[in-house]
């Protein structure tokens, strides 16, 4: 039997994305949940069907068997909903940045707005698999990670445990994503006109996916220096992060930490030293490629990690983290 899992969101490219995942799930049936009462549907061919739906109440999620839900909101409305669900003993799943950061002050910080529900805060497990598993596998609230940590936090948290990064240097993080990260709300920025033919700086210093970075990979504010850049392409993220590692001797040394750290991580490739991913190599995939370039004679160190926002950054990990709290194959539907 499948386990009903519900999709609220569903309209938004995060939330789209894990439908069209979910439907190829062996384990699971998707159910989409409907939290507005105005919320118009999108056209269908006839004779189409698609996953059944449902509406977003407590008593209809207990009606439909739905073990777990997502939360594909703005961080305001998944602070609203989770405490529903949860007090309905079902598990949630939180893409915003709703639950990511551990205290209110540091949230409100950050995303200039006061946390309405602190004690889900305290709780709720960082959902970044590859360093957070453990803890995944137990919770019944999950932060799924912000898109670009993802990429910054796989690259540079295993050479910062290695001690070999110099943090005194600093780290700095050039960041640039397609459109989608942005959400499906319009707005100027992001309207066409603005974006075809174009290239743009945003939120330079202040973005607030830092502190995740921070919390995760080690570093201090002080250190670390972090640029988005809106790139004029549908999806994907790619980061070039520059280091001195006055340690190393080779960009192989470093390679070899990566590698040594993500062995048997099915979703973190590593490239030989030398080389560096694009784009094109992880559209559509929950993978994260990592690349590395190394200057022996400056110390300069050069890693880029590549990864679709939409999936490793938002809708395939969020898959990975139900896996991990439902007990299925971490993989499952997303190779």
């Amino acid at each position: 039997m499948a386990t009903p899992v519900g999709i609220v969101g569903y309209r938004g490219y995060s939330g789209a994305e894990l439908v069209h995942l979910l439907e190829r799930h062996r384990r699971v049936e998707p159910v989409l949940l409907e939290h507005r009462e105005d919320a118009g549907s999108r056209p269908r061919p006839r004779g189409a069907r698609g996953p059944r739906q449902a509406p977003f109440t407590p008593d209809a999620v207990k009606a439909e068997g739905i073990g777990l839900v997502f939360l594909a909101t703005p961080a305001d409305v998944s602070m609203a909903l989770a405490p529903a669900m949860l007090g309905a003993g079902v598990k949630v799943v939180d893409l915003s940045g709703a639950f990511r950061l551990r205290t209110p002050e540091r949230y409100h910080a950050w995303y200039k707005e006061p946390h309405t529900q602190p004690e889900l805060l305290a709780e709720a497990a960082y959902g970044l698999p590859e360093f957070c598993r453990q803890r995944v596998r137990g919770a019944r609230l999950v932060a799924n990670p912000g898109c670009y940590p993802t990429a910054a936090n796989l690259a540079i948290k295993p050479l910062v445990e290695a001690g070999v990064v110099d943090l005194d240097a600093g780290v700095i993080c050039d960041a640039k994503s397609g459109v989608s990260g942005a959400g499906r709300k319009p707005s100027l920025k992001t309207s066409f006109c603005e974006v075809t033919e174009n290239f743009s700086a945003y939120s330079i210093l202040h973005h607030r996916h830092v502190p995740e970075v921070l919390l995760t990979s080690g570093l201090e504010e002080q250190q670390f220096s972090f640029t988005a850049q809106l790139l004029p392409i549908d999806r994907g993220i790619l980061e070039t992060i520059y280091v001195r590692a006055p340690r190393v001797s080779s960009a192989s040394d470093l390679v070899d930490i990566l590698e040594k750290r993500y062995a048997g991580e099915a979703f973190v490739r590593v490239y030989d030293a030398g080389h560096a991913p694009d784009l094109r190599a992880v559209q559509r995939t929950n993978f994260c490629d990592l690349g590395v370039v190394f200057d022996a004679s400056t110390k300069r160190g050069v890693i880029v990690s590549a990864i679709d926002n939409l999936v490793k950054g938002a809708a395939g990990q969020a898959i990975q983290n139900m896996n991990l709290m439902l007990g299925f194959e971490e993989s499952e539907a997303l190779l």
